[in-house]
């Protein structure tokens, strides 16, 4: 009984085991065409997101088409021979996505590879004079030195940030010359050609990056810097709504709610941009002076600007914390505050938005000036009012802490933005940013009233004086009569 039991057992198993591979079986055709369709989706949306990744994408294509022809082309084979690969091997690792990636990588390999190979063909004459025991020793010893010095000068942060590519392929081609050379008698004739090739290459992806569809990593910089602060301008901009709402108003949220609320988290990508905005200055250093940047741009100015932007990010990473805490001051309390806070983070908002507006157009930033100086008198009136908020009790003190601490905070965000003023201010004057003449001077705004036409008239009230006040181009203003009396009489409307 135990044996047929145990046979229908095993039996039972078999059964649902082949059930179930079946219907993955009948499965699998739905779900590779459900993945296949995702995939598609996917990759539809990145060439979306930016076009110029197909266009780099066939820019590779036809660069590894053209230098392949070092060996379909039979003349070219003859001149090259199997050294041509490392013209293939030279498009594949420096085709950048921007030009001054595909520059950088392009020149760093072709100096690196003459200078090593140089110095590889002259250690090999080096070591040919101590005879044949003594020279793969003297070659060891070189190999060694070489290499040693040059692994540590790639921790020198100037040198890894700019050449260490360049480092890397010096170690990699003086290795290979040097050591070659020793079972290798035409070592010339194989440094000549490594170089050859590789400077075939490197030309080739320079000459296409540069003519066709160009991408500058200067202009991405500049985009990147103006986008974080346009995402800072979005949070200011958002702020007073979102803290002045009670919180049986922020339980209800909407759809339209929900995106305004993902737009003002926008902030949080600014907090992580240090990478991308270093690798961008370093590339844009290679660039070639092209539109309005002309050769040896500011870009460290950028860098510093992104900076100030990410410090002010961590103050308003901060401020958001206070918003979305439990624990909230008293409505009493915070009306009294309201006004002040309201117009510090709206000032703000407009200054930042001014300041990535003149950083994209290039143009000059003063426009950010007046709101600068209106978040800095509205910084005094909430100092005013914290010193009139009246705390009697204990209780008082606990309650008026949070909407102290979101005050205090958004002080320091008002004076984050002033440094961004400047800098960008500093970036204006070093980058000869484009100036324009206001249509109407603020300096002189009393000069309207110059425009016009006096005359005395003489009525039954007394003698009186007309001025007509002409509408300018700027302002549309009505024609007014304005009726002075003389000195001791009474005015007539």
């Amino acid at each position: 009984m135990e044996i047929d039991q145990r046979a229908a057992t095993g039996q039972g198993k078999g059964v649902q085991h082949f059930i179930r591979g079946w219907g993955w079986l009948k499965a699998l055709p739905g779900k590779s065409t459900n993945k296949a369709v995702e995939v598609a989706k996917s990759t539809k949306k990145i060439g979306q997101d930016d076009p110029r990744r197909v266009i780099h994408s066939l820019k590779v294509g036809l660069a590894l088409t053209l230098v392949s022809l070092l060996y379909y082309w039979r003349s070219l084979y003859d001149g090259f021979g199997v050294s041509g690969m490392w013209a293939v091997m030279t498009v594949v690792v420096v085709f950048e996505f921007t030009v001054g990636a595909t520059l950088s990588k392009s020149l760093n390999r072709g100096f690196a590879t003459f200078f090593a190979g140089a110095l590889g063909v002259g250690a090999q004459h080096l070591a040919c004079l101590f005879g044949e025991k003594g020279e793969p020793i003297v070659l060891g010893m070189l190999v060694f030195l070489l290499a040693a010095v040059s692994s540590f000068t790639r921790f020198i942060p100037r040198i890894k940030a700019r050449y260490d590519y360049g480092v890397l392929i010096f170690i990699l081609t003086f290795s290979l010359v040097s050591v070659s050379g020793y079972r290798i008698d035409k070592i010339l004739l194989f440094a000549q050609q490594r170089l050859s090739t590789i400077v075939v290459g490197g030309a080739t992806c320079i000459i296409i990056s540069l003519s066709a569809c160009p991408v500058w990593a200067g202009e991405d910089l500049q985009k990147l810097i103006a986008s974080n602060l346009e995402k800072l301008a979005n949070y200011l901009e958002g702020f007073g709504g979102e803290y002045c709402r009670d919180a049986e108003e922020k339980q209800g949220v909407g759809d339209s709610e929900g995106d305004k609320a993902a737009l003002l988290q926008g902030y949080k990508s600014v907090l992580n941009s240090k990478n991308t905005e270093e690798s961008l200055a370093n590339f844009a250093r290679w660039e070639p002076g092209h539109g309005r940047f002309r050769f040896r741009h500011p870009w460290k100015q950028y860098l510093k600007i992104g900076a100030l932007a990410r410090q002010c990010a961590y103050r308003i990473e901060a401020l958001n914390g206070y918003i979305n805490s439990d624990i909230q001051a008293p409505w009493e309390f915070r009306n009294k505050l309201q006004g002040s806070t309201l117009k510090m983070s709206s000032e703000s908002s407009k200054a930042l938005k001014a300041l990535a507006s003149a950083i994209k157009t290039m143009t000059d930033p003063s426009t950010a000036n007046f709101h600068v100086e209106n978040s800095k008198t509205a910084i005094n009136d909430l100092k005013i009012a914290l010193k009139d908020t009246s705390v009697e009790t204990p209780a008082d003190l606990q309650a008026i802490l949070p909407i102290a601490s979101v005050a205090s905070t958004i002080i320091e965000i008002t004076r984050c933005v002033e440094k961004i003023s400047e800098s960008v201010h500093e970036l204006s004057s070093l980058a000869h940013f484009q100036s324009f003449e206001p249509t109407v001077s603020p300096e002189k705004p009393h000069g309207l009233l110059h425009r016009g036409s006096i005359k005395p008239v003489l009525g039954s009230g007394g003698e009186h004086v007309i001025i007509t006040v002409h509408p300018t181009s700027t302002h549309s203003l009505e024609n007014k009569i304005l009726e002075t009396p003389k000195a001791g009489q009474r005015l007539d409307m």
